[in-house]
């Protein structure tokens, strides 16, 4: 299964380059709460790979401490449509990629046919060409409370 996980809130650029943008506190929250989620729904990841921009590295690396993984950056993920089953290829069944929007949005599209909403810190499971899971941040909250 292929999960996505958009970047959770971040930073306006206040003069910074757009790629160095940190996560605010809302951001950080979110992040973990997908994290504490993704580990109370016992999915099985086999790997994570993220956009090197700033916040969606450090929406990874919040995400995956409660899961004990390692987080590897994906140049391709940093802007711009990209297939997720080729980046995922060859790190598992069960690969997580963190990345931006609209490719999030789009990703899912090409996958499914399905069009969602996705918001920061949204994360969604697709396998076989089915929209499995579609969680938003408030989801995500209430399963990592749980």
């Amino acid at each position: 299964m292929i999960w996505l996980l958009r970047h959770a809130e971040a930073e306006d650029a206040h003069g910074r380059p757009d790629a160095e943008r940190p996560l605010t506190e809302k951001g950080r929250a979110q992040a973990r709460a997908a994290g504490a989620a993704l580990k109370a729904l016992g999915v099985p990841l086999d790997a994570c790979l993220a956009s090197p921009r700033v916040r969606a590295r450090d929406t990874a690396l919040l995400a995956c401490e409660p899961l004990g993984l390692a987080v590897q950056l994906a140049p391709e993920l940093s802007g711009g449509p990209f297939d997720p089953e080729r980046v995922a290829a060859g790190f598992g069944d069960d690969v997580l990629l963190v990345g931006h929007n609209p490719d999030m949005v789009q990703a899912v599209h090409d996958m499914t046919g399905a069009r969602v909403r996705f918001k920061k810190g949204a994360l969604a499971a697709i396998a076989d060409g089915e929209l499995h899971v579609f969680l938003r941040p408030r989801e995500l909250f209430a399963l990592a409370r749980d």
